[in-house]
């Protein structure tokens, strides 16, 4: 996963030529708005409202997902976090646990 490090650093030296001295809170509030804008577009998809094509929609899930890791970086970058490693340790433990086995805490019941 080098890829996403290498990413973040990148991702860095932009924001810095870009948005410098910019406050962690920002991209913070950038991942909630590509939230709300990914659920928007689910949401009228599913729904079928607007006549939403499915590439259409397609297209608006992507570019939202895409957002929200860009902003991931940010706030990580604005946090000294590295987000590969976030990420792994989030996997390893979710990973490992068993909702079909263990229903109530999908560890030990």
């Amino acid at each position: 996963m080098g890829d996403i490090q290498d990413l973040q650093v990148e991702h860095e030296t932009w924001v810095t030529h870009n948005f410098q001295n910019q406050p962690s809170y920002q991209p913070l509030l950038g991942i909630g708005e590509e939230v709300g804008e990914l659920m928007h577009a689910h949401l009228k998809a599913e729904q079928g409202i607007r006549k939403l094509k499915p590439k259409v929609a397609l297209q608006l899930k992507e570019d939202a997902l895409g957002d929200i890791f860009i902003y991931m970086m940010s706030y990580a970058n604005a946090e000294g976090l590295d987000l590969e490693s976030c990420i792994s340790r989030a996997w390893s433990e979710v990973k490992a646990r068993d909702w079909v086995k263990y229903p109530i805490n999908g560890k030990d019941e």
